[in-house]
């Protein structure tokens, strides 16, 4: 048995997996977010420690005796927070997220310390990154970077808590901009240009390498018979390729989760930094990955139903399953700021063309639209560095709704495949890690692709109606610098 426990935005995950790859059972509670200024998004690191010891002692209930077998864990986690510990490993205030957008001054700071970050990292300096936020916490909290001994990622900070290791894997530190990519180590440099140096970060493994035991007295708690391996583990979009087995060039899948991305591995780097095309290490040793991010997905529709007072089913009930023209509304899905290709974290969404006539799900659709017209930026900027997309598997949990994959094929003009348990596919992709950690297995004999169970094709009428919708919805975009 293995365990794959994904620490997301909005929830901890946890599925408990058989060796015939079978999800046998699965637990997950939420998370908040706090946002204590405008542009500012922070987690407090307790509540992760809090949802995943809820998700395991809920499993302990459910499925003790499968529980009690597991061999391996593996860690997905959401990239980029600031986790900054003190002397006694204690966290000295809450995680700044991947979303938060406070960081931009540092960023052309940081760019003019370092002029070999792009080429090192194979990324520009964005404020969702790591290093920009140290660099505002040196300035902005000084006494808090000082007493700062140990900086991790959000999933590294959890494995310290369950193993009492500080270890951090490569596809994960990518996110960081302290990481030479090429060489898959640590960049002097970088954290140099940040103020720190090594020993402020945690020791680096391969996603599928073993990292960490359980700690005895969690296993005794969780009625495990033995300390399992705790695995190198990935970040939440690494890990969902490992999940779907999109660990080859040639395969490409989009992610619709709190944000989305559009992503394929690669086998040597390919990076356009300049339109925001990030760069990371692949969980998988000796690969890349290259995606186009945007900050806001399926957060959007939930921004939609809060506003509308209803559940997101109840929103998405009256579209149907497929769009029979584009909606005469357009939406700017920046409720966050955006990633690619603009960088821009003060730009904010938008809704334009309402009028008397506007009804909820001209808006909706607008919304699903809106995302997937981000996606297609991102496409465009990931074929400018190389890489053309020919069809897409779909994660996330957005990936539930079949108007929104239909939406999706129809401007990306390519086939979007959906499996089952896809909103699952990033904690599917940890467990897969932590099985390879304790086996030693072929990797390509235990990430294999799951069974597809429908393809939305795209419709030669909507590939065009879409097309010509596009460049207009380009124009909404203005820049706030």
């Amino acid at each position: 048995m293995y365990l794959g426990i994904d620490l997301g935005t909005s929830a901890v995950k946890t599925v408990l997996v058989d060796d015939a790859q079978r999800v046998i059972a699965s637990a997950s509670r939420p998370l908040t977010i706090a946002s204590p200024r405008p542009g500012h998004s922070e987690q407090d690191p307790a509540q992760w420690i809090e949802a995943t010891f809820a998700t395991l002692d809920a499993l302990k209930a459910s499925h003790a005796g499968a529980l009690a077998a597991v061999e391996g864990i593996g860690l997905s986690g959401q990239m980029h927070g600031a986790t900054l510990l003190d002397a006694s490993l204690r966290p000295l205030r809450p995680c700044i997220l991947w979303n938060d957008g406070r960081a931009a001054l540092e960023c052309r700071i940081l760019e003019q310390r370092w002029p070999a970050l792009r080429a090192t990292t194979g990324n520009k300096a964005m404020p969702g990154f790591t290093a920009p936020k140290l660099l505002w916490i040196a300035t902005h909290e000084p006494d808090i970077f000082a007493a700062t001994k140990l900086v991790l990622l959000p999933k590294a900070y959890l494995r310290l808590v369950l193993s009492g290791e500080a270890v951090e894997d490569v596809s994960d530190a990518s996110g960081s901009l302290w990481l030479d990519a090429a060489r898959r180590d640590w960049s002097d440099a970088a954290l140099a240009a940040t103020g720190l140096t090594r020993g402020h970060m945690p020791r680096l493994v391969e996603g599928c390498a073993p990292a960490a035991r359980l700690r005895s007295e969690l296993a005794r708690r969780w009625g495990m018979t033995r300390q399992p391996v705790i695995a190198g583990g990935a970040g939440d979009n690494p890990a969902g390729a490992v999940g779907i087995g999109a660990i080859e060039p040639g395969t490409a899948f989009v992610s619709l989760g709190t944000s989305g991305a559009l992503l394929a591995p690669t086998g040597t780097i390919a990076a356009n930094p300049d339109r925001a095309v990030h760069t990371f290490c692949h969980a998988i040793p000796g690969m890349w990955i290259q995606a186009g991010a945007i900050l806001s997905a399926a957060s959007c529709l939930a921004w939609a139903a809060r506003l509308f007072g209803v559940a997101e089913a109840e929103l998405l009930a009256p579209l149907g399953s497929r769009p029979q023209a584009p909606s005469p509304v357009s939406f700017l899905p920046y409720l966050a700021g955006e990633r690619t290709p603009h960088d821009d974290p003060l730009v904010r969404g938008m809704l334009d063309g309402l009028s008397h006539g506007t009804d909820r799900s001209a808006i909706v659709q607008a919304v699903l639209e809106g995302v997937a017209f981000a996606l297609a930026d991102c496409r465009d900027a990931l074929a400018a560095a190389g890489i053309a997309i020919a069809e897409a598997d779909a994660i996330g949990g957005g990936s539930r709704s079949p108007f929104w994959l239909s939406v999706l094929a129809n401007v990306l003009n390519v086939p979007i495949h959906r499996f089952a348990g896809g909103e699952t596919g990033a904690a599917f992709g940890a467990a897969r890690l932590g099985r390879l950690a304790v086996t030693g297995e072929a990797i390509a004999a235990v990430c294999t692709r799951p069974q597809r169970i429908e393809t939305f094709e795209p419709d030669a009428g909507l590939i065009e109606a879409y097309a010509q919708r596009l460049p207009a919805w380009r124009e909404l975009y203005r820049p706030r610098h």
